[in-house]
C-alpha cells in the first residue's frame, strides 16, 4: 500500500497537470460513470492529501477557479493495496476496461485503476474523513501533540501505534520500521513508555523523511555516512527502490552493528528491526 508521501506527491502532480482547467472526466470501467458524468467539463480547483487519502476538488464549469472553489465537489480516492495511478500526455491512448477514472485536459491525462475507494463526496463528508484521521506529518495543520496524547495513554506497542491511521496518518510499514531503527527504539516498547522528547524526535524525523519522499518520489532513509558509496557496499535492489536500514532486510547484516535483521508479524504486517541497535 502506498505510504503518505506518495499520496501527497499525487496531489502535487494532479494540481500541476489539471488545476484551473476544465477537465474531461470519464469512467471506462463504468463503476464511477454516474459521478463522472456530473463532473465532466468542470474545473479541477485543487488537490488535497491527508495520510493515504487523496481528494480532488471540482467546481462549476466555466467559473473562475476562486469562485468554483467556494462549493467544491470532491473525488475521494484511497488506493488501498492494488490501486495504481498513471499520468501521460495527450492524445491519450484508448482506455482499457480496468480504468475506474480518467481525467484529461488539453495537455495531459491520468488513469486510476483498482482503488479501494473512488467516490464523489461533499465538503462535510470530506471534513468527516479528516476528523477521524490522526495528524499527518506532511500537512501544515498537523498537531503532533494530539498523536502523543493517544500514544502516551496506550499499552499498545509503538510499532502498532505508528501504523494506526487514527493516531498518525500516512505512516506505513517502511517509515514505521525505519524511523524506529534510526532512533534506536525497540518496536515492542509500549506507547506509554515513549518519552515526550523521543516522540518529538520521531515526529521531526518523519516530517523530514516524508518531505524528502515527496521530493524524490521514493523512500530513502539511510544517513549520508551509510549510503552504498560511503560504506563501499552494493546498492539495494528492490522494487521499493530506496536505501533503507531494516525494511525487507530480514537475516541480512545490519549496516551499523553487522548483526542479523529480524522480522516478525505484528498487526497483520511484517515488522523489521535490529535487536542489537534497538534494545529493549
Amino acid at each position: 500500500m502506498p505510504e503518505g508521501h506518495t499520496i501527497h506527491r499525487l496531489a502535487q502532480d494532479c494540481t500541476a497537470a489539471f488545476a484551473r482547467t476544465a477537465v474531461r472526466v470519464t469512467s471506462p470501467q463504468g463503476k464511477f460513470a454516474d459521478s463522472a458524468a456530473l463532473l465532466d467539463g468542470t474545473v479541477l480547483t485543487t488537490a488535497d492529501a491527508h495520510g493515504k487519502h487523496l481528494f480532488l476538488g471540482f467546481g462549476a464549469a466555466g467559473n473562475a477557479a476562486e469562485d468554483a472553489a467556494e462549493n467544491p465537489a470532491w473525488v475521494h480516492i484511497h488506493l488501498g493495496l492494488f490501486g495504481k495511478v498513471a499520468f501521460g500526455p495527450v492524445p491519450a491512448p484508448p482506455p482499457t476496461d480496468t480504468v475506474r477514472l480518467r481525467l484529461a485536459n488539453d495537455t495531459a491525462h491520468v488513469d486510476l485503476r483498482g482503488p479501494t475507494t473512488c467516490a464523489l463526496i461533499t465538503d462535510p463528508e470530506k471534513r468527516a474523513i479528516h476528523d477521524r484521521l490522526g495528524p499527518d506529518p506532511l500537512r501544515p495543520d498537523a498537531d503532533p501533540a494530539a498523536a502523543h496524547r493517544r500514544i502516551s495513554r496506550s499499552r499498545t506497542t509503538i510499532a502498532a501505534l505508528l501504523m494506526d491511521q487514527k493516531v498518525i496518518a500516512g505512516v506505513g510499514n517502511v517509515y514505521r520500521a525505519e524511523v524506529l531503527f534510526r532512533h534506536g527504539i525497540d518496536p515492542y516498547r509500549p506507547g506509554k513508555d515513549l518519552t515526550p522528547a523521543e516522540w518529538d524526535t520521531i515526529w521531526q524525523d518523519l516530517t523530514a523523511l516524508m518531505r524528502e519522499g515527496v521530493r524524490n518520489n521514493r523512500i530513502d532513509t539511510v544517513r549520508p555516512e551509510h549510503t552504498p558509496e560511503a560504506m563501499g557496499r552494493p546498492p539495494r535492489v528492490d522494487d521499493h527502490g530506496g536505501e533503507v536500514y531494516v525494511y525487507r532486510r530480514a537475516n541480512q547484516p545490519c549496516h551499523l552493528c553487522g548483526g542479523p535483521i529480524c522480522t516478525a508479524g505484528l498487526a497483520a504486517r511484517n515488522l523489521f528491526w535490529c535487536p542489537t541497535c534497538q534494545k529493549r
